[in-house]
């Protein structure tokens, strides 16, 4: 992933968030490699689910290259942006680019199968992995 980096200033994480929106749960970044996406399928996944996740990957590369060629903004674009939640794709006001369609159902597979929604949009890995908020009740609640 590291080559998209200079291309189209896009990242693994970026690339993972994206995964989201096509309805993968994100892989690990940048361990063992830094730089890359440790994709684990077990031997539960079907064909049909790895021929998905195949296309996705494939779809990603074709919004990467989009940025790459100036057809796409290296700031505002279906990438950068993701993942795509529910409030962010019905709200009144899209100020995107883009189309709300292709944020949030970027393969027509997804509507045969179902969406899920990211609960929450982008947020600043780094800051949230220093700054910890516990939003569990006090133990105090349980005696």
């Amino acid at each position: 992933m590291r080559d998209f980096k200079k291309t189209a200033d896009v990242t693994e994480a970026d690339i993972a968030k994206r995964l989201m929106d096509y309805g993968f749960h994100a892989p690990t970044v940048s361990f063992p490699v830094v730089g890359g996406l440790m994709i684990e399928p077990t031997e539960s996944e079907d064909k049909v689910e790895m021929d998905r996740f195949i296309d996705a990957l494939k779809r990603i590369r074709e919004e990467i290259r989009e940025i790459e060629d100036g057809k796409a903004d290296k700031n505002d674009n279906v990438i950068k942006n993701s993942p795509h939640t529910l409030n962010h794709v019905i709200c009144d006001e899209w100020k995107h680019s883009y189309s709300r369609e292709k944020a949030a159902f970027p393969a027509p597979w997804i509507h045969t199968r179902g969406k899920v929604f990211a609960t929450v949009g982008r947020i600043d890995n780094v800051f949230g992995d220093r700054n910890l908020i516990c939003t569990c009740p006090p133990v105090s609640d349980f005696l």
